[in-house]
């Protein structure tokens, strides 16, 4: 009875928000539509679950009265012959809704900005987050996400002190999520003649971006400052005052972009990091519990606080949260990353899966 009536409940929610999204007002409101639309898509298959295990259960009843009553004996053999193949379809749909109807961070279906900078290591850190950059542009590449550069900080051997980018695209961050941490390097770098192995690090930051409907800044809470893009040796590499850096003056914080010419579009670009970051702090605030769990993920940036391991000599990629190691560098760099993200996402689930039989179970003790 408890199931059914949150099935009730959500298929009502979901031809709420449908009716709420055909309303010209809303449509006009963009912010709103998009924050509607996802709320609807993010309902979208456990309506059409639920509405499919109604189908079986009234498949399985039906059948069950033909073999109750006899009857024709061909036609009760053939109801008799169904209803154990309805019943294993109605335990699997249960199962797959319990799955859709787990609490859901109402996040996973934004875009993402990421965030990679180097950290312990010096050059060689730098280049091994250039190789995280593009490998998550690949894997971007695979899921037909569009990449938007942000922000980036070049050395002169090619690699990056730091470098921020927009991923676009359906489930973004929903997929992107766990990569926050610290990522290890073990590898023979370019640099060193002697052929030894060297141990790196680069902290990976994701976070969903905001919208301005979550985050409201005041203008007079902003600091905007204009100078002249720099390159990797510090020299001026624009005769204009294009490079744009932000300070929000309540918290502090500071965003910087010099990549694109036009002192606008780095501003816009700017914007949506300082947005992104004020979100997450909002968020930070108000589940604190969870905000510490996810920033103790991203470490410090030292060696020995990782999530993964990238192993040159071994062709090991080894994902610590989980135990899991795969034996394919090379496609993973190149943007393999499905077998990693979905086994991360799974535990995840199970994990939301033991916390929510933990209050049953103690009810019934």
């Amino acid at each position: 009875m408890e199931s059914s009536n949150r099935y009730e409940n959500v298929i009502r929610r979901f031809e709420q928000l449908t009716d709420e999204l055909a309303k010209p007002e809303n449509i006009r409101n963009q912010a709103l539509y998009r924050k509607l639309a996802r709320e609807r898509g993010d309902l979208e298959k456990a309506v059409a679950a639920i509405r499919r295990l109604r189908d079986l259960e009234k498949r399985r009843d039906e059948d069950a009265a033909i073999v109750r009553a006899g009857g024709d004996r061909e036609l009760v053999e053939l109801a008799r012959s169904e209803l154990d193949e309805l019943e294993r379809e109605i335990d699997e749909t249960r199962e797959r809704i319990k799955v859709l109807l787990l609490p859901r961070d109402p996040d996973d279906s934004r875009n993402t900005v990421f965030e990679i900078r180097a950290g312990t290591g010096g050059d060689e850190a730098a280049l091994f987050a250039a190789d995280l950059a593009r490998m998550y542009r690949l894997f971007s590449e695979r899921h037909s996400w569009k990449v938007e550069p942000l922000s980036s900080s070049p050395t002169e051997i090619g690699g990056f002190k730091e470098i921020i980018f927009l991923v676009s695209g359906e489930n973004a961050y929903g997929k992107l999520k766990f990569e926050s941490g610290v990522h290890r390097v073990q590898r023979v770098p370019v640099t060193e003649a002697g052929g030894r192995i060297h141990t790196s690090a680069v902290t990976v930051a994701v976070l969903p971006e905001a919208e301005e409907i979550d985050v409201q800044i005041d203008p007079n809470d902003l600091r905007i400052d204009v100078f002249r893009s720099r390159g990797p040796g510090g020299q001026s590499v624009n005769t204009t005052d294009s490079a744009v850096r932000i300070t929000h003056i309540p918290t502090g914080m500071v965003v910087q972009c010099q990549d694109e010419k036009s002192q606008h579009k780095n501003k816009a670009k700017a914007m949506k990091v300082l947005l992104a970051r004020l979100l997450e702090r909002a968020r930070t605030e108000q589940e604190s519990k969870i905000a510490q769990a996810r920033r103790s993920m991203i470490g410090s940036g030292d060696r020995s606080d990782k999530i993964r391991t990238y192993n040159y000599p071994q062709s090991r990629v080894t994902d610590h949260r989980i135990g899991l190691t795969q034996h394919n560098l090379k496609g993973v760099l190149d943007g393999d990353l499905d077998a990693i993200v979905d086994a991360l996402a799974l535990a995840h689930r199970e994990e939301l899966l033991r916390r929510e039989m933990e209050p049953a179970k103690g009810a019934g003790a």
